[in-house]
């Protein structure tokens, strides 16, 4: 490219190139940088006194920063010459290390870029527990940082059942129990998969075969449902894989984890104390009267929850474009159906119900799953709450609210506002917010989203986004 044209494209030419430089920079790793010792020094106050102190740095031609890798100081180059980065520059490898270099450096710009383009890009679904596990290698539990803030908060949003081992370290899957532990915040992993995450890592902390014992005895929530007989094998190295996993035990919340399985899955390997083991029995114990959930903080729901469950519903009702869809086929009367998504503990929950095609009643609402019967309408049932096309919420046959908003019919958007701290339930109809409904005051601790319809209904489920 000819000269003169592009400011920044002309300084990118100066970038680490010995030709125009007059000072060599000595990195952590060994590795050699050139800089402009003039451009440097204009450009971050650190250099500036460094460079032009009257020491010997002045005179000499070499600097060393023995705590910056090669990898960030490359960033700093970058950003110091020409005042931006390249999205692409960023990599799960230098990410860190150009965050604690620009802090360093004093460099506030770059550090609210490496924010932003952690924050608004797909960059940190890919190697959110790398950046993790790497930041977290030189920081105490209790430093407040705002770089593993950010990962921690983004990494607990992400089921550990869907982080390959190896992805994740042991420090860094501390740091993230530690920071979540006991707190109110959104976190998507229930906490006997949080202690099989754990068990199993520390396993492959000690070798491949402990860490393909414990894979073998600690089956996901979901294969242990379709368990019919539980075999208790011997765990290969099973006092190392404790040691192991000791760090993180105390960051484990047992009291969340439901007795068979403590007694049927985690007592038997012998990699947690006895004590832990009664503690949690005493606490299960204790609050079970509370309704205690199976997840720390606040549930995380993806969008992808956001549908039917064939399971769950009416024999003439059939669900369309990937569960997003419910229809009648034919009938008179109101089937149900239900999402495959658990709202329960803490927080506030809200979705859209869509309906594309109204029936004479069509009901909106939530249900519990005990003694529900998807062969009526949710409203007739003990276990169910739903507001009504005809502006009715209703909740079994002879508990009805007339009026509460007016009627409606097709292409009517419903939100459904579910808090589950204080157990309410409100409705918004066509853009307008109406009241709770006071005399639902006996909602259970676990709930799932309903409808009920017959033919012709048509309705559509979706995630609630506020403007």
């Amino acid at each position: 490219m000819t000269k003169g044209f592009s400011l920044e494209q002309d300084l990118r030419l100066l970038i680490n190139n010995p030709k125009y430089s007059d000072i060599e920079i000595l990195c952590e790793d060994e590795k050699k940088l050139y800089g402009c010792r003039a451009i440097l020094a204009a450009r971050s106050e650190v250099f500036d006194k460094l460079l032009y102190n009257g020491m010997k740095e002045t005179y000499e031609n070499l600097i060393s920063f023995p705590k910056i890798h090669s990898l960030g100081m490359e960033i700093i180059l970058e950003y110091v010459y020409t005042g931006s980065i390249k999205e692409e520059s960023l990599t799960k490898d230098n990410t860190v290390e150009a965050f604690y270099a620009a802090d360093y450096f004093q460099l506030s710009g770059l550090q609210d870029f490496i924010m932003k383009t952690i924050k608004n890009t797909n960059f940190a679904k890919k190697y959110a527990p790398e950046l993790l596990s790497k930041a977290s290698e030189t920081v105490s539990l209790t430093e407040d940082n705002i770089l593993l803030n950010l990962l921690t908060e983004i990494v607990a949003n992400m089921s550990l059942n869907n982080i390959k081992f190896g992805r994740l370290s042991i420090t860094g899957l501390k740091y993230l129990l530690f920071t979540t532990h006991e707190k109110v915040a959104s976190f998507a992993t229930r906490e006997y998969e949080v202690f099989r995450y754990s068990a199993i890592l520390a396993a492959k902390q000690v070798s491949n075969n402990a860490y393909e014992s414990l894979m073998e005895q600690l089956p996901t929530l979901e294969q242990i449902e379709n368990l019919i007989n539980v075999e208790n094998k011997f765990i290969i190295d099973h006092q190392k894989v404790a040691e192991e996993l000791e760090p993180l035990v105390k960051y484990i919340d047992f009291k969340r984890i439901k007795t068979q399985i403590l007694a049927n899955f985690i007592e038997p390997l012998e990699i947690i104390s006895t004590e832990t083991i009664l503690s949690a029995y005493r606490n299960i114990a204790l609050f079970n009267n509370l309704n205690l959930g199976d997840i720390r903080g606040i549930p995380q729901i993806n969008e992808t929850d956001y549908v039917w469950d064939v399971l769950t519903c009416g024999s003439k009702l059939i669900i369309q474009d990937n569960g997003k869809i419910i229809q009648a086929q034919d009938g008179y009367s109101p089937q149900s159906a239900r999402t495959k998504m658990i709202l329960e503990n803490n927080g506030i929950f809200e979705w859209d119900v869509i309906i594309e095609k109204k029936c004479q009643n069509s009901w909106v609402g939530v249900c519990a799953s005990e003694n529900f019967n998807y062969e009526m309408a949710a409203g007739l049932q003990f276990t169910g709450w739903v507001l009504g096309s005809n502006g009715c919420c209703r909740h079994a046959a002879n508990n009805t609210i007339l009026n509460y908003c007016p009627s409606f019919g097709d292409g009517t958007k419903v939100t459904i506002h579910l808090d589950m701290n204080k157990r309410t339930c409100a409705f918004t109809v066509n853009g307008i917010r109406y009241s709770e409904v006071s005399e639902w005051n006996d909602l259970p601790s676990k709930l799932y989203p309903v409808v009920s319809l017959y033919y012709p209904g048509r309705f559509r489920i979706q995630p609630h986004k506020k403007n």
